[in-house]
């Protein structure tokens, strides 16, 4: 719903739906932030599994190993807390405690919160790859590796 009333065609087709959620938490790559009991924010978090990544339009900043982030999302009464910026943190420490220092991700052209997001924490554009017959903006994040 959000992301219509920010004008933007993401997610408007149906995906991600409860279904994509239960297999993600199936598969072990759905995670939560929470407070206390309540659940306020999602994403899932993958290693190496994303195929279309392989057909980006642009180049990736490496080759190596890398985590995937989908479906990031935010509850609508935690908006504005700094809460994606907050899960890509644990994110960063999931790919460090795998040794992989790259996290690519993607984000609908029109989806600005997340662009920004991605700006604000380091993520270079690498160019575009494509979800269901759309483009979309493909970003990564190198990490320091820990001395």
């Amino acid at each position: 719903m959000r992301r219509k009333e920010d004008g933007s065609n993401q997610w408007q087709d149906g995906y991600p739906n409860p279904e994509a959620v239960r297999k993600d938490i199936e598969d072990g790559v759905g995670f939560v932030l929470t407070e206390g009991d309540t659940i306020i924010g999602y994403s899932a978090v993958m290693i190496n599994d994303e195929p279309e990544y392989a057909r980006i339009e642009g180049k990736w900043l490496t080759n190596d190993d890398f985590v995937v982030v989908h479906r990031v999302a935010i509850s609508e009464k935690h908006l504005g807390k700094g809460l994606a910026k907050k899960i890509f943190g644990f994110i960063e420490d999931f790919a460090r405690s795998n040794n992989i220092y790259s996290i690519k991700a993607d984000t609908n052209f029109d989806n600005m919160a997340m662009i920004n997001t991605f700006e604000k924490l380091g993520y270079v554009y690498c160019g575009e790859v494509y979800f269901r017959g759309s483009p979309r903006r493909a970003y990564e994040k190198v990490l320091a590796k820990a001395d």
